[in-house]
């Protein structure tokens, strides 16, 4: 049960931005928190859900000195998966809708980061560290699946993570759709935190052609060469329009962030042309777009 606004009263500041900051224990919560709070954000680590909205009203009557709040919120506390949708729809009784950043990372990758600190995983106990991060992975399941933005910092280092979190929260404003746009190579596995997936390997593959092979995507004989083939730009053409619909379902739902990953064989040349054409799309929309060639320059 929460303790917050008691009068049930909507916040005087309306524009007041809020952002809980979650995910597994050494995937990169605390540098996700440091960048937030060098971008002007008031932060605060590690609060029991049931205070969030507490928070959230004292905030509201600071007569806006106090207008982007960012909570980290974690397992440690107690029925954690229930006081944080609690604290959720108090938010939303109070006319406030919080946006989740959920951080993941694969499990091995989190395995290291705890032994090169050498500490126990918060959830370990008497078992093994791979045991513990089972635990928190089940445990939050359903609140990753309700995350306005996952990010993965598997293969991300820590400049890289601040990147992507200045891209997707700069904007004091917090309005439009924000779009990371990520071509890969289907041999090198499926992004986790994509939104929507696009398959190209239905296209003929340049890999095959003698001097296109040691080019990429973002050379133009490369994107004219898999624009060029029949149903090419018909493939386009259907995946804007898909796109499209996705940014109004977004829109109305109030979802601001997107991940589209982008796919061929090795991640060189189709996915990345089509990645290219695709952002241009989006862009045209008025969508603000990150492009990221994963596996550019692996084979």
């Amino acid at each position: 049960m929460t303790t917050a606004n008691p009068t049930g009263s909507v916040p005087t500041n309306p524009a007041l931005d809020l952002v809980v900051i979650t995910g597994l224990s050494g995937a990169g919560r605390s540098t996700a928190a440091k960048c937030l709070e060098d971008l002007g954000w008031f932060v605060v680590d590690n609060l029991p859900p049931s205070l969030v909205a507490t928070m959230v009203d004292l905030a509201s009557r600071s007569q806006g000195s106090v207008d982007r709040i960012a909570v980290v919120v974690d397992v440690r506390s107690r029925g954690f998966t229930s006081d944080v949708r609690a604290a959720l729809a108090e938010l939303d009784r109070m006319g406030l809708r919080a946006r989740v950043l959920f951080l993941e990372a694969s499990d091995d990758v989190l395995v290291r980061r705890f032994d090169s600190v050498r500490r126990p995983h918060p959830l370990q106990g008497a078992g093994l560290l791979t045991d513990g991060i089972a635990r928190e992975r089940q445990l939050l399941r359903d609140l990753r699946g309700e995350a306005d933005l996952v990010v993965d910092t598997s293969v991300l280092n820590v400049h890289e993570l601040r990147a992507k979190i200045e891209a997707a929260f700069a904007d004091a404003a917090g309005t439009g759709l924000h779009a990371t746009v990520i071509s890969f190579g289907y041999k090198y596995g499926l992004p986790v935190d994509a939104d929507i997936v696009v398959d190209c390997r239905l296209l003929p593959n340049p890999h095959w052609v003698p001097e296109l092979r040691p080019l990429t995507g973002l050379n133009p004989q490369v994107r004219d060469y898999v624009l060029s083939q029949p149903g090419a730009r018909e493939f386009v053409e259907a995946y804007a329009d898909l796109l499209q619909r996705y940014e109004e379902g977004y829109a109305r739902e109030g979802k601001h962030y997107a991940t589209l990953a982008v796919g061929c064989t090795g991640g060189k040349h189709r996915s990345v042309a089509i990645a290219e054409e695709l952002a241009g799309r989006l862009r045209a929309d008025g969508v603000d777009v990150r492009v990221v060639h994963r596996d550019l320059g692996r084979e």
